[in-house]
């Protein structure tokens, strides 16, 4: 028995906003769903989950950038440098909240996933956290490079989650953040335990519907009724 990723999660000051932003930017394709929920802490750190988008040829890609700028996003440097220096060939931008993401130029490597490419989680050793989410969601690992190991959904459907190498610890909670469920004719009990044998934390306690827990890196993450 496997987990099922089912949302993943948007702290926002203005939810309804900042979904208006991402509905906006493109058709959200993929087999789970974004939500958004209230959060009044201030966005403090970068992120430690941002999104990749995908495009197709260079002149997609400067639409998906146009686009975001038009709706509220503005370019950030965290690194790659200015805009008009063009050092690497993805553009780096953050939302109307400050959440980062990325338009990639075209790859061959997300010919299929949808509008979004993937879902890439900051890891100091992403091997082992790439095998902990292979063993959770069911998913195979499609690459493994120097600074990167990613996992490609069985079905081919959808985005990566993809781990990428950082020397920066953990310090605050997460504003992005996954919900898995156990497939229909499952049980949450039993999901939550084979997540902690697998290398999660948390005491496994129930509130609002959900199970929170946190991967062994301390991303938090929730555990919802079969679904």
């Amino acid at each position: 028995m496997v987990a099922h990723l089912v949302n993943l999660v948007f702290d926002s000051a203005l939810p309804r906003d900042l979904a208006g932003f991402w509905e906006g930017l493109f058709s959200w394709d993929a087999p789970f769903e974004p939500a958004f929920r209230s959060e009044t802490r201030p966005k403090g750190r970068k992120n430690r989950l941002h999104l990749d988008l995908a495009s197709r040829s260079p002149g997609h890609q400067a639409e998906l950038v146009d686009r975001a700028l038009s709706l509220g996003a503005r370019h950030i440097d965290i690194g790659q440098g200015p805009p008009e220096e063009k050092r690497v060939p993805w553009v780096v931008l953050a939302d109307p909240e400050g959440n980062e993401f990325c338009v990639l130029e075209h790859r061959e490597q997300y010919e299929g996933t949808g509008a979004l490419a993937a879902v890439v989680v900051d890891a100091l050793d992403p091997e082992r956290l790439a095998r902990f989410w292979a063993a959770a969601l069911g998913w195979e690992i499609g690459v493994r490079e120097e600074t990167i190991v990613g996992l490609r959904p069985p079905d081919g459907r959808g985005p990566w989650v993809e781990f990428l190498a950082t020397k920066e610890d953990k310090v605050e909670r997460n504003r992005l953040r996954f919900e898995i469920a156990p497939g229909p004719g499952g049980s949450r009990a039993a999901e939550v335990r084979r997540l902690l044998g697998l290398g999660a934390l948390g005491r496994g306690t129930a509130s609002r519907g959900a199970v929170s827990l946190v991967d062994p890196e301390g991303n938090e993450f929730s555990v919802l009724t079969p679904r």
